[in-house]
């Protein structure tokens, strides 16, 4: 078995989840979908007056308190756009994709809002179709792919399943499906938002709070220990793996926390008492989550009082995790608790968006003594 077959079947074993392959990283890899805030028809007249903003690797939170200072209400169109997506990842599974879990209040009650959904095929919008045939758009027709006890990958289209030979075979002609039976796949691209009808009393404030569970990047690098010791040299050294150079330096890790990445990883392996164990010791397994902040500036600009707040979570095999992202304005980052991190704005208007990484050091366990 291969290194990188070996660190698939451990991370399976660990139940870490399924994700898509990203080879330019190792084959256990998955690139972060990034949504965002809420956007409304280039509305001029609304002020956010303030937006708090909570990102974990369970949980994006965001509160807004929205000013309407002029003399009328203004009534408008508001929705939580996701970014289209396809059936191309087959092991990130719909429901992430589409932020199934959606939620929204005002003024702290629950507010139902309205899911638009299309879908498209090589730029032909093929909604009607699929929506005759009772076939989900979003779900990708209620699309199930899991691995068995053996480690093999499933799929299942269940409301393909339920269609009558014929109706199958036009489907599969048309482009929509490829295969049939137990590999059924679906191939068009799906568009959706969730929105909902909001009115914004005149010379008044109210508060809007949305959140999801973000779906989240994660790439497994298994030449860490070099790449961490290209990037602490004066300059890039050849062993660096470009893909996984390019991934890091996205975060704007500084110099003092990469040297510490490199010396710990070191430590691993040194302490490491067998093959493999050296051979995970040397490995890194970064997380991150997007954000888009640029549609804020759909509303009035600028945002008068921006606040993002980080919580890093609890280790899973011991150690520490560090967070590292390019903070906006070159901000300053504030540490408030053990496991909180703060970051503050005044009339912000924003140029670019959030890629916040979460990096796990594992703690070495002691090297013990070989038992004769």
């Amino acid at each position: 078995m291969n290194r990188k077959a070996v660190l698939r079947a451990v991370i399976l074993a660990l139940g870490w989840g399924l994700v898509a392959s990203l080879p330019a990283l190792s084959d256990d890899s998955a690139a972060a979908i990034a949504a965002g805030g809420l956007v409304a028809r280039r509305e001029t007249r609304i002020v956010m007056a303030r937006e708090v903003l909570q990102i974990s690797l369970k949980k994006v939170v965001v509160d807004y308190d929205f000013r309407n200072d002029t003399d009328q209400d203004v009534t408008t169109e508001v929705a939580f756009p996701v970014p289209p997506y396809e059936n191309g990842t087959p092991m990130v599974l719909p429901a992430k994709q589409s932020f199934s879990d959606f939620r929204l209040w005002v003024d702290g009650k629950p507010v139902h809002f309205e899911v638009e959904e299309t879908a498209t095929l090589k730029g032909k919008d093929v909604t009607a179709i699929l929506k005759a045939n009772n076939i989900d758009i979003s779900t990708f027709g209620h699309y199930e792919g899991k691995d068995d006890a053996n480690h093999f990958f499933h799929e299942t289209t269940l409301d393909f399943e339920k269609l009558s030979n014929p109706v199958k075979n036009e489907l599969v002609k048309a482009g929509l499906f490829d295969g049939w039976g137990e590999s059924t796949y679906a191939n068009w691209t799906v568009h959706l938002q969730y929105h909902w009808t909001q009115t914004f009393p005149a010379h008044s404030t109210i508060h809007i709070r949305h959140e999801y569970t973000p779906a989240i990047g994660f790439a497994y690098i298994d030449s860490a220990v070099d790449i961490f010791d290209a990037l602490s040299a004066p300059a890039h050294t050849a062993k660096a793996d470009l893909d996984a150079t390019q991934l890091l330096t996205g975060f704007c890790l500084n110099q003092s926390v990469i040297a510490a990445f490199a010396r710990r990883l070191h430590f691993n392996q040194s302490a490491a008492r067998t093959d493999t164990e050296k051979l995970f010791a040397g490995t890194m397994t970064p997380q991150w989550v997007d954000f888009i902040l640029t549609s804020a500036n759909t509303w009035k600009r600028p945002i008068e009082d921006f606040t993002l707040i980080i919580e890093r979570p609890k280790p899973e095999h011991g150690g520490k995790v560090f967070i590292n992202f390019c903070p906006p304005a070159n901000g300053e980052v504030e540490k408030t608790d053990v496991d909180l991190f703060q970051f503050h704005l005044t009339n912000f208007v924003p140029v670019s968006e959030l890629h916040i990484g979460f990096f796990e050091l594992p703690q070495a366990k002691a090297a013990q003594p070989a038992i004769k």
